[in-house]
């Protein structure tokens, strides 16, 4: 049966740079190629050269607002241009059921009829107002102190509203669950996990990962550890840096690279310094897309040092489908995908003493067993070929889609 659906998101598809996108553009794009007429409503990004566009057979929609306004303005706006943006949207395409990412955007759903009438489901990858404590520090000055606390207050508000509103709540993990059931009170018998998954056709292991090294002009004669975050502090990046100085302590044949960026970037070039570990770590930056899958390929270990907000975690699945081993702390979604195929593989705590000992544990048996190792990246691989795909991900959530045109 064929669905006009549309999907509300904060996000765009245009550039895919985080979890949120990439799950919308999977989505998005895949429900397009099995026959659907998928749009995407969102606001207006700096990326964005025109108020709508058409991607991979998916129209995304874009409303305008000025993010640099305060963040009263900066709500009004959005409520006001998503709900007029969703009615033109919803006059011109029939719309069979919505999908809201993320609640700003979504706000504006409840406020006309077609949000009201039909099908809503939710999904959620993590709570709004955590992530931005998460981003953003408590200021010092009184005012400021009120404006941040009416922030986060006005966010759980909108966040609530939005999710109360929805039919039904899917999330990526049982983590993400608990949370909502804590946070907001929503009753498990309203939310469904679906786990996130991976294209196995564009992450899959090397043929030679010494040329590759070489392409890149990385050594070929260490073991390479990867991590790809945005440089935040929920990240636990710094605890990584100091984890590598004990590694190095033990073993100089080891080199660290650190994908992505942000605000902690220069923070830690100048922890690496400080420690004078400056030589075994490469900060790339930004990682294209057509790049990512090289970078995985060609190192021997990848490590997830989060402390907290670790809703699922796509780039564990895209490292193991890459026959790549991932290491990582015992925070959210992470328990449950190394817990599911071998626990060995978790962090004791969050500390740069935990994370050092399993690095060390696993550099040692790359070093000393490479057969062994390879045997056990192969067996990666084959656990998110069984378990994690795009495909099953839409063939699950499609299961949650009216069963008849509205």
């Amino acid at each position: 049966m064929i669905l006009n659906i549309l999907f509300i998101a904060d996000v765009s598809i245009a550039r895919v740079i985080g979890g949120a996108e990439r799950v919308l553009f999977e989505q998005s794009t895949r429900l397009a190629r099995r026959g659907n007429n998928v749009h995407i409503l969102t606001r207006r990004l700096g990326l964005h050269t025109s108020s709508s566009d058409t991607i991979q057979g998916v129209k995304e929609w874009r409303y305008d607002v000025d993010v640099k306004k305060n963040a009263i303005t900066f709500l009004i706006q959005t409520a006001r241009n998503s709900k007029r943006l969703c009615q033109y949207v919803s006059q011109e395409h029939k719309i069979d059921l919505i999908n809201i990412f993320q609640p700003f955007s979504g706000l504006g759903t409840f406020q006309q009829s077609v949000g009201r009438r039909i099908k809503k489901i939710y999904t959620c990858h993590s709570l709004s107002f955590e992530e931005f404590i998460s981003r953003n520090e408590k200021p010092a000055g009184m005012l400021q102190k009120c404006l941040y606390a009416l922030n986060v207050f006005t966010r759980k508000w909108i966040e609530k509203r939005v999710l109360l509103n929805c039919d039904e709540i899917l999330v990526l993990s049982r983590f993400t669950s608990e949370k909502l059931r804590d946070i907001y009170k929503i009753p498990e018998e309203k939310t469904t996990v679906i786990p996130g998954g991976v294209d196995l056709s564009h992450f899959y292991p090397a043929d030679n990962k010494h040329a590759l090294r070489e392409k890149y002009d990385l050594p070929t004669n260490k073991v390479v550890l990867l991590t790809v975050r945005n440089l935040v502090k929920r990240m636990g990046l710094e605890n990584l840096v100091h984890a590598l100085k004990t590694v190095v302590n033990y073993t100089e044949d080891v080199y660290l690279i650190i994908g992505g960026c942000g605000p902690l970037k220069d923070e830690l070039i100048t922890l690496t310094k400080n420690l004078g570990i400056d030589n075994y770590v490469c900060f790339t930056g930004f990682i294209p897309e057509a790049q990512l899958a090289d970078y995985y390929r060609m190192a021997d270990l990848f490590v997830l040092p989060t402390t907290e907000l670790e809703g699922f975690g796509l780039v564990t699945l895209e490292a193991m489908a890459s026959g790549l081993p991932v290491v990582g702390t015992p925070v959210g979604g992470t328990n449950e995908i190394l817990g599911q195929f071998d626990r060995s593989l978790i962090f004791e705590g969050t500390d740069p003493d935990s994370i050092a000992a399993l690095i060390l544990e696993n550099s040692y048996k790359i070093q000393t067993n490479p057969y062994q190792w390879q045997s056990f990246c192969r067996k990666c691989r084959h656990f998110v070929q069984t378990h994690y795909s795009w495909e099953k991900n839409v063939d699950a959530l499609k299961k949650h889609f009216p069963t008849q045109p509205a």
